[in-house]
């Protein structure tokens, strides 16, 4: 049992068998604290990161939601089911796995990176009018979804011992890796399903600094980020007392030069820091910044 912050970000280490809900809910309980939401859900079959946005740090869920992930991640050849992983019923079977090598798998996996478009399982949580998908598809209901475009960054074979192959994977946010092992089988032609799924890493955020999800040990201070260590992957623009006090107005900065177009061309969201704590999300274009979501007092400092 740990107090928390007044604000923050808190990695978790989710186990097997809960869902990521029943994790925030051992959050809550073990922090005393109501206002917790994840920034990304995993299937109750897998492990690993789990982001928890803690307090008013809450209304910075939608600036990491978006981050890249990385995965390693077990699929079984020869095996397709309707889940597209170990939960789902069997749908089909292939022993054509017997045939086939590294190499075949290697190159299976050539197509599957860069910019593709994924199909989404149909037990996934993507609405389909207004109802998730995964309750249509246990209705019994016809669901199709439209392909996405997603991002493989990287995918990397680490493991042959057939008919099952491990991989690590680093990709845009909203790929999912049950249609990846899905698609590999049947680039292979034996059709395959997920096994086992870990998530290792959320943007810069790692699962080795992670509290364990059970919360049966006191929080470390490793696994809290204060939400300036939580978008640090955004330009940072600080501002002195009376600009700060016009931003939390809602009135437009004038920045100086040197500020004025942090990290590129065009409008460029940045992390308004004012001292030693996270003020605001901010928007600037052609040297003016404006707030986007403004900080309580008590929401953005360091400590």
């Amino acid at each position: 049992m740990t107090a928390s912050p007044a604000a923050g970000v808190l990695l978790v280490d989710k186990p097997v068998g809960p869902t990521s809900h029943d994790v925030v809910v051992r959050a809550r309980r073990a922090l005393g604290e109501r206002r917790i939401g994840h920034t990304g859900t995993l299937d109750p079959f897998a492990s690993g990161l789990l982001v928890l946005c803690v307090g008013p740090a809450t209304r910075l869920s939608p600036y990491l939601t978006g981050l890249d992930k990385e995965y390693m991640a077990r699929a079984r050849l020869g095996v397709s089911t309707d889940t597209l992983d170990r939960e789902g019923e069997v749908t089909a079977t292939d022993e054509g796995w017997r045939s086939l090598d590294r190499r075949a798998v290697e190159e299976a996996l050539v197509g599957l990176r860069g910019t593709i478009r994924q199909q989404p399982p149909r037990y996934s949580a993507k609405k389909v009018g207004g109802t998730a998908a995964h309750r249509r598809a246990r209705r019994g209901e016809t669901v199709e979804l439209e392909p996405v475009t997603v991002t493989v960054h990287a995918l990397e074979l680490t493991e042959v011992a057939l008919p099952e192959v491990a991989f690590r994977v680093v990709c845009s946010s909203g790929t999912y890796i049950r249609a990846l092992a899905r698609d590999l089988g049947t680039a292979l032609g034996v059709g395959a399903h997920l096994r086992e799924l870990r998530r290792t890493a959320v943007g810069g955020f790692r699962v080795e600094e992670a509290v364990a999800g059970d919360f049966s040990d006191p929080v470390p201070d490793a696994a809290w980020r204060t939400p300036l260590q939580a978008l640090a992957h955004l330009p940072e623009v600080a501002l002195d007392d009376a600009a700060a006090r016009r931003l939390t107005w809602g009135q437009a900065i004038p920045l100086p030069e040197r500020l004025a177009d942090p990290g590129g061309v065009g409008e460029v969201r940045v992390a308004v820091r004012h001292g030693d704590r996270l003020l605001a999300v901010g928007r600037v274009r052609d040297g003016v910044l404006r707030p986007e979501r403004v900080l309580p007092p008590d929401g953005g400092r360091a400590g």
